[in-house]
């Protein structure tokens, strides 16, 4: 599992769509999640998905670009229609959060990541559960362990991979124009032993 980060986009689109096309197409990620408080990369992928099959790049429309493309085409025309269809497709990778205060838990290797753009709304449940405490307000890039727990931020207009592999969580970061500025194993304590007590 690869799971790309990406920071606040703080009005650069290009960049952005230029920072999900790498992890999407270059470092193959299965998921990549914006960190912003904003609904940029909903704005750079409907602009992504047009460039590839047209106006109304939707689901719903899907049908009626078929129909309009297909019904006299040739056999290239068809192939070309379902390429462009399955790599608008893929951008479904991209995610948003929530919403501002809220958060996107994951779990990594066994241990649970936690997304949230502030990490003033994080509260004691979150960083009590959590091994890895994601968040996208910051200006800079922020890698700091406390205690079993790493607090990770890609920040503004940056990138970051978490990648499960058989010896862990390993951890990539990125600049803006894409140069990779760390990569190494997350080292990280013991999960939390959790008991669930029922009533009898």
């Amino acid at each position: 599992m690869r799971l790309g980060l990406l920071g606040p986009a703080e009005g650069d689109l290009v960049t952005l769509r230029n920072t999900a096309r790498f992890l999407l197409e270059e470092r193959k990620v299965d998921r990549a999640v914006y960190l912003g408080k904003d609904r940029a990369l909903d704005d750079v992928v409907m602009a992504w998905a047009s460039d590839l099959v047209g106006e109304d790049p939707t689901d719903d429309a899907l049908w009626m670009r078929a129909a309009a493309r297909c019904s006299d085409a040739s056999p290239e025309e068809i192939r070309s229609f379902l390429r462009a269809e399955l790599d608008r497709r893929e951008l479904a990778r991209l995610e948003v959060l929530p919403g501002v205060g809220s958060r996107s838990v994951e779990l990594l290797n066994g241990k649970v990541v936690v997304l949230i753009y502030d990490k003033a709304h994080l509260d004691e449940e979150d960083i009590v559960a959590a091994s890895l405490l994601v968040f996208g307000k910051s200006p800079e890039v922020m890698m700091k362990q406390v205690g079993p727990r790493w607090f990770l931020s890609p920040g503004n207009q940056g990138s970051m991979i978490l990648e499960d592999k058989d010896d862990g969580i390993h951890l990539t970061t990125f600049s803006p124009d894409l140069t990779e500025l760390n990569s190494q194993p997350l080292e990280l304590g013991r999960g939390t032993r959790m008991r669930v007590q029922g009533a009898s």
